[in-house]
């Protein structure tokens, strides 16, 4: 069994503690973190892992950890709050356990998030038929395109729709929190502000580029989204600490969002490079597979949804054109051919 990285303890505000709890929320041995936030008015838990594997049990361990090995008076069951960042189902899929550990508390997400939990089902029928079409445009084959929605479907499974009891609205602080509503990666993200903290959830990381999804599939996802939200967390004065839903902690925010805005500036010119360099129009896959020449297994349907984020950036910018125009006007849905404009 793959170990974990250590808990962490920040103090945000005086009198507040923040702990940062690890998690394996896929079997691959991917990491996630869960926050525990002491000293407000209720003990508040922020994300709460995938329910995947061992996750819920880390997070369990974790919680219990802050008594055994910290001395803080707490366990599991004083979470009196949970917060959603975003929803994903690392971030999210565990929460109808911790629903059962806490005995319902109350729960809060962002709007555009809403739905996801309290709907899931139909979530997840009406984003794999998005996906299923935007696949086709794609140009996968029947027999490849079949393979991606049964990887997509996968890891939902055993996630289902939970009440939700409040909203995460950006301007409506709680308790000392303040909330930004930051998309691209997500519909409904949230940064979430303590004092001179921010953390970041997903929208912002150490070392990566957090995925994104063309907005034809999930509205208020994709590169646009994406690039205002950086835009509104660099005008944010005195972040002193970004801590993420994965990977390490960020010291300088303001510098990482300066770097991710050059690669993101640096994909598109190579999408365009791509389609010049090929000296024929080319649809989505063609270009997913030299963008990420070395994906395997499930990271292929994360990099075929990639590349159409930033085509769709493109196309709706003037870049790019549809170079299949009759046939799109003839068939269905046929795969999209794109061209430089």
């Amino acid at each position: 069994m793959a170990s974990l990285p250590p808990i962490e303890r920040y103090t945000p505000l005086p009198d507040v503690t923040l702990y940062r709890l690890p998690m394996q929320v896929f079997p691959s041995g991917f990491v996630g973190y869960a926050y525990v936030l002491l000293g407000l008015d209720v003990p508040t838990l922020i994300d709460t892992g995938s329910g995947f594997g061992r996750s819920t049990q880390d997070l369990l361990d974790g919680m219990r950890a802050l008594n055994d090995e910290y001395g803080e008076p707490f366990q599991p069951t004083d979470i009196k709050r949970i917060l959603i960042t975003h929803g994903h189902v690392d971030h999210m899929g565990g929460l109808a356990d911790m629903l059962r550990v806490t005995g319902g508390a109350p729960v809060g997400i962002h709007p555009l998030d809403r739905r996801v939990l309290t709907n899931y089902e139909e979530r997840v029928v009406v984003a794999t038929k998005n996906l299923h079409i935007y696949l086709e445009r794609a140009g996968l084959s029947p027999e490849r395109l079949a393979q991606m929605i049964d990887m997509y479907g996968f890891s939902k499974q055993h996630v289902r729709s939970v009440s939700v009891d409040f909203m995460l609205e950006e301007g409506q602080p709680l308790m000392g929190l303040h909330f930004y509503h930051v998309p691209g990666h997500c519909s409904g993200q949230v940064a979430i502000r303590i004092g001179d903290t921010l953390l970041s959830a997903d929208h912002i990381l150490a070392r990566t580029s957090p995925h994104l999804a063309a907005e034809s599939i999930t509205h208020h996802t994709g590169v646009s989204h994406y690039r205002e939200s950086l835009k509104k967390i660099a005008c944010l004065p005195g972040i002193t600490l970004t801590l993420g839903g994965h990977e390490e902690p960020i010291e300088d925010v303001y510098e990482r969002i300066k770097h991710l805005q050059q690669r993101l500036d640096l994909k598109a010119e190579r999408i365009l490079d791509i389609i010049r360099s090929a000296g024929r129009p080319l649809t989505i896959s063609d270009i997913s597979k030299q963008l990420y020449q070395d994906k395997r297994g499930f990271d292929v349907l994360l990099a075929l949804q990639e590349a159409g984020a930033h085509v769709e950036y493109l196309y709706d910018r003037g870049y790019l054109a549809i170079a299949n125009l009759d046939e799109v006007q003839a068939k269905p849905n046929p795969a999209l051919l794109y061209s430089i404009l």
